[in-house]
């Protein structure tokens, strides 16, 4: 079941680049997007990629994508704001904290 609590907001322009993703790479209909973290040296890093949900998972929907995060990573992701950039150096998936 997926819950109505929001821990993160996607953007219209992110939403639209993983729904466009999930089209053209032939991701599954039963994988969400997961939101998950990497611990390193200077703290944790945000990753994104598309999974099964697992028995650990809260699951979401957020921008009318199906989101999963797994319930020990969720403190971390809670008021962040998911976007995607396209600059001259690159594009990709940023995160930030959003602004209360």
């Amino acid at each position: 079941m997926f819950s109505n609590f929001q821990p993160i907001t996607i953007t219209e322009r992110a939403a639209e680049e993983v729904k466009k993703i999930m089209n053209t790479k032939g991701i599954p209909a039963e994988y969400c997007l997961r939101i998950g973290v990497k611990g390193g040296g200077c703290g944790v890093s945000l990753l994104v990629g598309f999974d099964k949900p697992k028995e650990t998972d809260q699951k979401f929907t957020i921008n009318q994508i199906p989101v999963i995060i797994d319930k020990k990573h969720t403190m971390y992701i809670i008021g962040k704001e998911m976007d995607y950039l396209q600059t001259e150096q690159g594009q990709g998936f940023s995160f930030t904290q959003k602004a209360t």
